[in-house]
């Protein structure tokens, strides 16, 4: 694996968990890493046998930035649009392309309104169905207990 497809992987795993410039500022990060150790003396090789799996290194990138919005309040937004190469707007991918869906988020709030909305809807057309079955249920009803009453007695 070179460098490039290391980087590309890794933008790939990355994208659509995590905020386009938490994303951005992770590539910049790893782009500098491999400056660094390349200048000290490592290969691009030894380099990226150091990093290992860039998926697994996403997964874990991806987790601490969680664990970090959740226990200090990080600057992460309720929700974002993140597309694959980490740029926000237009959807395309390398070549002009449509080659992956946009990825949108519902902040909470939204999310726990439109459930209280279908639920409304739900109890709304239940209670029409009974509504109008109940007129017609319980006089049926009641013949059926006094048929079962009568015979009872007899």
């Amino acid at each position: 694996m070179t460098r490039t497809e290391f980087m590309d992987s890794l933008q790939r795993a990355l994208a659509g968990s995590l905020t386009s410039s938490t994303v951005n500022e992770n590539m910049r990060f790893y782009e500098e890493y491999f400056d660094t150790q390349i200048r000290s003396g490592q290969s691009e090789e030894e380099v990226i046998n150091g990093l290992g799996d860039p998926r697994l290194l996403a997964k874990t990138i991806i987790q601490a930035a969680k664990y970090q919005a959740r226990n200090y309040g990080g600057n992460t937004p309720e929700y974002d649009e993140v597309y694959e190469d980490g740029s926000q707007g237009g959807g395309q991918a390398r070549g002009g392309r449509n080659s992956f869906p946009n990825v949108y988020r519902l902040p909470g709030w939204l999310t726990l309104v439109l459930g209280v909305a279908v639920l409304c809807v739900v109890i709304g057309i239940v209670g029409s169905v009974v509504s109008l079955l109940l007129p017609v249920a319980i006089p049926v009803l009641c013949v059926i207990i006094l048929v079962r009453w009568l015979r009872r007695r007899n």
